[in-house]
C-alpha cells in the first residue's frame, strides 16, 4: 500500500491495483480496503474488467491514521481526503464505487468535484435525504465496556462488526459523533449514478426515493443484508457491469 499526507497532515493509506480506467473505492464504516473490496473479490472483478482500482483506507480505518479527536472528522474531512488522494495521484477523471459511509462520502464528492464522472452507491437509499439519527447510539456502542449493555440491536451489530475487524473503536465513535445533515442539491448531479442495495437492508430504505432526487440515476437490488451484501457475486456483477457501461465518460 502507498501512503500520503492529506490536507491536514493526517497520514492515509491507499492501494492501487490493475490497469485501465480508474475507479475510486470508498469503503464502509468500521471496515477498510481489504475487508470491503479485496477479500470479497470486488477489486479482482474490477481489475479483470479492465479497471484500475484506487482503494482508500479512510481516516479512522485500516492502515490510515486514526485520530481520536472529534474535530479530525468534522467539515467533510473524509470527502476532502478523497480529493487529496486524487490530487496526490494526479488523477483528473475517475469513476467511483462507495459503500454505506463510503457511498455517502462519494455522493458528497459528486457534488463538489467534477473529476468523478459516474458512480455506484452501495448500501444507501432514502436515508441520504434525511439527517442521521442513529450516530450517537453507534458511538455509545463503540465505547461500551460491556456489550451486554447495548440495547439498540442495530448499534450492537456495528459493535460486533468492529470487534470482528479489530477496528479502533474510539476513532469510530468520533466518526459517528459527527453531524451529518441531509444532503441537498442532488438534482445538480449530471453524471451516471447507480444506487445498489440489498433486499434485506432497512438502513438503505427506499432507494427509489434517492434515485428520484438524482436526475438520470437508476437502482438495482440484490440479495443480502447491509453487512454482507458485498460478498454476493451478484453485487459484484451489477456494479462492474454498470461501470463498464459508462467507462467511456472518463
Amino acid at each position: 500500500m502507498g501512503s500520503f499526507e492529506s490536507f491536514d497532515g493526517t497520514k492515509l493509506s491507499y492501494e492501487l491495483d490493475g490497469d485501465g480506467t480508474p475507479v475510486l473505492l470508498l469503503h464502509g464504516f468500521a471496515t477498510d480496503v481489504y475487508t470491503n473490496w479485496v477479500r470479497p473479490g470486488i477489486t479482482d472483478a474490477l481489475n479483470r474488467a479492465g479497471f484500475r482500482t484506487i482503494g482508500l483506507d479512510q481516516r479512522g480505518h485500516g492502515m490510515s491514521d486514526k485520530p481520536h479527536d472529534d474535530s479530525a472528522y468534522a467539515d467533510e474531512a473524509m470527502v476532502r481526503d478523497a480529493q487529496a488522494l486524487l490530487d496526490h495521484l494526479g488523477v483528473d477523471r475517475v469513476l467511483g464505487l462507495g459503500y454505506s459511509m463510503g457511498a455517502r462520502n462519494m455522493l458528497s464528492l459528486l457534488l463538489v468535484d467534477e473529476r468523478v464522472r459516474g458512480a455506484v452507491l452501495g448500501g444507501v437509499g432514502g436515508n441520504m435525504l434525511e439527517a442521521r439519527g442513529f450516530g450517537n447510539a453507534i458511538s455509545d456502542a463503540m465505547l461500551a465496556e460491556d456489550k451486554s449493555t447495548i440495547t439498540n440491536n442495530f448499534a450492537r451489530s456495528f459493535r460486533d462488526f468492529a470487534d470482528l475487524t479489530r477496528a479502533d473503536r474510539v476513532a469510530l465513535a468520533a466518526v459517528m459523533r459527527q453531524s451529518r445533515p441531509a444532503l441537498s442539491g442532488l438534482d445538480k448531479i449530471d453524471v451516471p449514478v447507480l444506487i445498489l442495495t440489498a433486499d434485506n437492508d432497512p438502513l438503505a430504505h427506499d432507494p427509489g426515493h434517492l434515485a428520484a432526487a438524482i436526475a438520470g440515476s437508476k437502482t438495482a437490488v440484490v440479495g443480502g443484508t447491509h453487512l454482507n451484501v458485498v460478498n454476493n457475486p451478484e453485487f459484484h456483477k451489477v456494479a462492474v457491469e454498470f461501470l463498464s457501461e459508462i467507462h467511456e465518460v472518463v
